[in-house]
């Protein structure tokens, strides 16, 4: 009685979905070591036996929320792709579109060679490669060929999800081993020590880093002195010590006779004076104030800081240093503001002077309100702060997305159709590009963005799990085994064919860029985390951001790529 009112309940779609969620990502947190399950792969185990019920979900579920994650994933990867197109990352972009290819010919040739049906060897393709939107893709791909009835369109959408399940789990572990233990060993490269060396490079010799430790560029601390009559300070107007210090020295207050005065570039620092001081942690203010009294902060000192987000729209600073922004925007005038952080594609990039800044990144600032305002406008356009979605934008983002899936082509004589999946995730990259050049349309928050994509991988895989679940069975054992070790291949051929075309041919000879550009080019998140964590610092973060965001959408479309080659279909 029990058993058949809950085998009732988990009948509706949508609480057999949410089941599937809920079970997977606490699946997914199972760890071994640097390996972790992860909750997408998770939601697919427990789609599949949960499936062995024989739930119907409507396809139309799967569709509208793999639609939303690949459209998600387009917005975040927009700016950074668009901006990648350039001289400075063409050997980046080289090495990412060869280890895809390459990906592609091992997952064609396995699937020739051992008769692979197209949703296997899909299957085999997204898993070994760790591309779960090539799932999506494949499927659409398939569900357009008219030419076959219904039942065995089905059965190669679930073995898509079967080959995925199966080649999913070497294909995360894979290159943690290669990336972050084999090619270093092999190659003798301390990855600590080179990225140390990289970081030095790059912040021209400022920076030293250790494990767990990150620039203290970004961290600032106020504080209140009283002026001596052998202070370093003494009789030096704001705006000098501004200059003479970096720029890593603010004057924010002073009070002389007891009343607050009104700051000005001009204004000098006199003998008895209390002076509000705000200074980057990595200066060594002892050096400067050793004459001087630290105070308790006087009742006058109430200044409020804020915080401002800016998009770089400046095109005077595009490709410039940030040393060379500030010698640009600050040499002349006074602006008492810090940098706190800088976001590329979502991501936080190691501040350093020598970081070059791109069109469209989000550039933090901290300062008093009237000192910012000073500044905005010659480094971008202001973003606010509040997490508000633009939907008119993202509305018509998601029907251009379906209109380019409309698309279809021919290829040596095969039809090809792009597919809602492929349409989104274009659409997706044209107007987080429109984003990144017009801060005031499109907007779409990290946090907004990043929950569409998370929510609606893991909505659309539970959706392929549960459809394929009675298949599943079927196909596990007759291909498993086989294809486990076929994902071997396909997860470890393409890596290390592309790091050594990479490295001898196109001389991408810094160990740390390398294997960050491998990474990406693979699409592999949790070999990149293992590589971080060796590193010890943020260094792989820009070269991999650049190969993953191209190496994103090579991967999506080889779904439908190898649906049209792969001529195999089961019976």
């Amino acid at each position: 009685m029990v058993l058949q009112l809950v085998l009732n309940i988990l009948k509706n779609p949508f609480i057999a979905l949410f089941l599937t969620v809920s079970i997977g990502y606490l699946l997914g947190k199972i760890k071994y070591k640097t390996f972790v399950l992860g909750g997408i792969s998770g939601s697919l185990i427990i789609g599949v036996i949960i499936g062995q019920l024989n739930i119907m979900i409507p396809p139309e579920i799967g569709s509208l929320f793999f639609a939303l994650f690949i459209y998600a994933v387009g917005y975040q990867g927009g700016a950074q792709f668009f901006r990648s197109l350039n001289k400075s990352t063409l050997l980046l972009l080289a090495s990412s579109t060869i280890t895809c290819l390459l990906g592609l010919i091992c997952v064609l040739t396995f699937a020739w060679i051992f008769q692979l049906d197209k949703g296997t060897a899909a299957g085999l393709g997204a898993g070994g490669l760790t591309q779960s939107a090539m799932i999506g893709s494949a499927n659409n791909a398939i569900a357009a060929i008219s030419s076959l009835p219904e039942s065995i369109i089905h059965t190669m959408q679930a073995n898509v999800a079967v080959g995925y399940a199966v080649c999913y789990i070497f294909g995360s572990f894979g290159p943690i081993i290669l990336l972050a233990t084999i090619f270093p060993l092999i190659m003798k490269w301390d990855i600590r020590k080179e990225a140390i060396k990289l970081a030095t490079e790059q912040s021209d010799g400022s920076l030293d880093l250790e494990a767990g430790q990150f620039s203290a560029f970004s961290e600032y601390t106020t504080r209140a002195y009283r002026i001596s009559h052998n202070s370093e300070l003494l009789n030096r107007s704001v705006i000098e010590i501004y200059k003479a210090y970096k720029y890593k020295v603010v004057i924010e207050n002073i009070i002389r006779n007891d009343k607050l005065l009104t700051i000005t570039p001009k204004t000098t620092i006199n003998t008895d004076d209390i002076v509000a001081i705000t200074f980057y942690e990595d200066l060594d203010i002892q050096s400067i104030i050793s004459n001087d009294d630290e105070v308790t902060k006087p009742q006058q000192f109430n200044f409020i800081e804020e915080k401002r987000s800016l998009i770089l729209t400046n095109k005077n600073l595009f490709n410039k240093t940030i040393q060379e922004i500030k010698t640009i925007i600050q040499d002349k005038n006074y602006y008492g503001v810090f940098l706190q952080k800088i976001i590329r594609s979502g991501q936080k990039l190691p501040i350093s002077n020598e970081l070059k800044l791109r069109r469209g990144d989000e550039i933090v600032l901290v300062g008093k309100p009237e000192d910012l305002d000073k500044i905005s406008d010659k480094i971008g356009t202001y973003i606010s702060e509040a997490p508000i979605t633009d939907f008119i934008f993202f509305g018509l983002g998601m029907v251009l997305g379906y209109i380019l899936g409309l698309i279809s082509f021919n290829i040596f004589g095969i039809s090809i159709t792009l597919g809602a999946g492929v349409g989104c995730l274009l659409s997706g990259l044209i107007f987080g590009w429109i984003r990144s050049v017009k801060p005031q349309f499109s907007n779409l928050p990290l946090g907004a963005s990043n929950f569409i994509r998370d929510f609606g991988l893991a909505i659309f895989v539970a959706s392929v799990g549960i459809t394929a679940g009675p298949q599943a069975i079927i196909a596990i054992k007759e291909h498993g085994l086989t294809l486990f070790f076929l994902g071997i291949g396909v997860t470890i051929i393409p890596q290390v064919i592309s790091f050594y075309i990479s490295y001898y041919l196109l001389k991408i000879k810094n160990p740390i860029v390398l294997l960050a550009t491998i990474a990406g080019g693979r699409s592999a998140n949790p070999g990149f985390a293992a590589l971080l964590e060796r590193a010890g610092n943020a260094t792989p973060v820009i070269p991999f951001t650049s190969s993953y965001a191209l190496a994103n959408i090579w991967l999506t479309l080889w779904g439908p790529i190898i649906v049209a080659l792969v001529t195999i279909i089961p019976k």
